[in-house]
C-alpha cells in the first residue's frame, strides 16, 4: 500500500506544481492582506472534496486592532480556515501553516505571483514560505482519497493568516478560541534542512529619553535628549555583551552552524531604531530607542525585562540627570519540544525516510507564532517544510524550492498521516 501511494504521488508531480501555481496566483501579500478570503475559499473547496468539514473563521476587527495596534491600517477581512476530518482514530493530528506571504520587490527575474519551473526549481512568492507545504498536503490528501486510504489520525487542519505581520496572528486566535484541539502538532512553516523543535522568544522594548527643547544657539539652556541617550546606549551595549555570551542547550540549524560556527541557540539584544530631533537649530526634547531581545528557551520573559530594567537603573545611578521611560513587551514566547518526545521521533522517522538522509532536530534563532499556540494548547510541536534555508531565498527575490523537495514532502506527509513509519 505504501509503495503504491508513493508511486501515485510521483505521478502527481505536475498536479502538485499546478496546485502550487493556483495558490501563488492568489496574491496574499501582507501588507495589506486583502485577498485572504479568496485563499480561504480555495482551500475550503479543495478540502471539502476530500471529505473535510470546513469552517471559515474571521478574526473580529476590534480584536485584531486591539491585539495588533500597529496594524490597524490594514484593510480586508482577517479570515482563517479550520478543517476537520474524523478517521475514527484514537489520536488527532493538527497540521498548520500560514496563507499570507511577504510582498515582492520589482527585482524578480520571473513573475513573482505565478510559478516558473527552471532547472528543477519552482520560482514564485511563497513557494518556500509556505505555500509549497500546502500544495504538497492537498496533493497527498487527493492521493489517499483516490486510493481509499484512511488516515492513521483524525485530522485538524488550520490554515491561518497574518503570520508575516503578527504578533497576534490567525493561529493565535484559533488557539485562544479552542480550534486547535489535537494530540500532536505539525507546522509546515519550516525548511527541509532540519526539524525545528525550538525557537527563541521575542521581546520588543522601547526607551524614551527626555530632554528640554531650546534654541540651539543657547543649547546650554536646554537638555539634549539625543546626547542623554548616548550613555543609555552604552549601558545597553554592555548588557548586549553579557547576554550574547550565553548559549542554549538546543542545537542551532546546520546552516547556521556552517555559516557562523555557532553550534547552539544564542540570545541577542538589538538596538534597531533611533528617533530624535525635529530641526538642526532646536535642542531635541525626546530621543526614542527601540529594539528587540531574542531570548533562548532556558530564559524567562520576566527575567529578560528585569535585566534590561536593571541595566537602565545602573545608567541612572551614574547620571541622575537622565530622565527616561522604559517599556518591555513579549511578542512571542520561546518554543521548546523535548527532543525525546515520541512525536518528535515520529516526525524524524518520516522525514529521514522521505528525504533519504538523516534530518536533524534543531532550533531557530527566529520567533514563531507556533510558540503562542503551543503555550495555549500544550501540544508537542515540530516544524518541517519544503524550502532550503541556504538556497530558497524565502522573503527575497526569486524565492524558490526544488521540484524534488516538493515531491519529497508529499511522501513525508503520506508517511506521517497514514502511519507508514513502521513499514520498511
Amino acid at each position: 500500500m505504501m509503495e503504491s501511494l508513493f508511486e501515485l504521488l510521483d505521478s502527481m508531480k505536475d498536479e502538485a506544481i499546478s496546485t502550487l501555481g493556483e495558490l501563488v496566483r492568489i496574491n496574499t501579500s501582507v501588507p495589506p492582506g486583502k485577498n485572504y478570503p479568496e485563499a480561504v475559499d480555495y482551500m475550503a473547496r479543495r478540502l471539502r472534496k476530500v471529505g473535510f468539514e470546513v469552517e471559515k473563521i474571521p478574526m473580529p476587527r476590534e480584536l485584531f486592532e486591539n491585539k495588533n495596534p500597529r496594524l490597524s491600517h490594514l484593510e480586508g477581512e482577517r479570515v482563517n480556515l479550520s478543517a476537520i476530518k474524523s478517521a475514527g482514530a484514537e489520536k488527532t493530528l493538527l497540521i498548520n501553516t500560514h496563507l499570507d506571504v511577504v510582498p515582492a520587490s520589482g527585482n524578480w527575474t520571473v513573475p513573482p505571483f505565478d510559478v516558473t519551473v527552471q532547472d528543477n526549481r519552482i520560482f514564485g512568492r511563497g513557494v518556500s514560505d509556505s505555500k509549497g507545504g500546502i500544495a504538497a498536503m492537498l496533493t497527498m490528501l487527493s492521493a489517499i482519497d483516490e486510493m481509499g486510504i484512511e488516515p492513521a489520525y483524525n485530522l485538524n487542519i488550520a490554515m491561518t493568516t497574518d503570520e508575516e505581520m503578527g504578533p497576534y496572528s490567525g493561529l493565535c486566535h484559533l488557539a485562544d478560541i479552542g480550534k486547535l484541539k489535537a494530540d500532536y502538532f505539525l507546522s509546515m512553516d519550516g525548511d527541509s534542512d532540519s526539524i525545528t523543535i525550538a525557537a527563541n522568544g521575542n521581546v520588543d522594548w522601547q526607551v524614551d529619553v527626555y530632554g528640554k527643547s531650546y534654541h540651539s544657539g543657547s543649547s546650554f539652556l536646554g537638555v539634549n535628549a539625543i546626547e542623554k541617550a548616548i550613555p543609555v546606549m552604552r549601558g545597553l551595549m554592555e548588557l548586549k555583551g553579557e547576554i550574547e555570551k550565553r548559549r542554549s542547550s538546543v542545537a542551532a540549524s546546520q546552516v547556521i552552524r556552517k555559516k557562523t560556527g555557532i553550534d547552539t541557540l544564542r540570545p541577542v539584544l538589538n538596538i534597531s531604531i533611533i528617533k530624535g530631533g525635529v530641526k538642526q537649530n532646536i535642542v531635541p526634547d525626546l530621543c526614542t530607542l527601540k529594539g528587540d531581545r531574542r531570548f533562548i528557551p532556558e530564559e524567562k520573559f520576566e527575567d529578560v525585562c528585569r535585566e534590561l530594567n536593571d541595566a537602565l537603573t545602573r545608567v541612572r545611578e551614574k547620571d541622575p540627570g537622565i530622565n527616561m521611560k522604559f517599556v518591555c513587551n513579549e511578542v512571542y514566547t520561546p518554543l521548546l519540544t523535548d527532543i525525546d518526545h515520541l512525536w518528535v521521533r515520529e516526525v524524524q522517522r518520516a522525514a529521514n525516510a522521505a528525504a533519504g538522509r538523516e534530518v536533524a532536530c534543531a532550533g531557530t534563532h527566529g520567533s514563531l507564532d507556533v510558540a503562542y499556540a503551543v503555550k495555549v494548547t500544550g501540544l508537542p510541536a515540530c516544524c518541517f517544510g519544503t524550502g532550503r534555508n541556504g538556497e530558497s531565498n524565502a522573503h527575497g527575490d526569486d524565492e524558490n524550492i526544488m521540484v524534488d523537495d516538493l515531491v519529497m514532502y508529499t511522501k513525508f506527509l503520506g508517511r506521517l498521516v497514514c502511519g507508514f513509519n513502521g513499514q520498511p
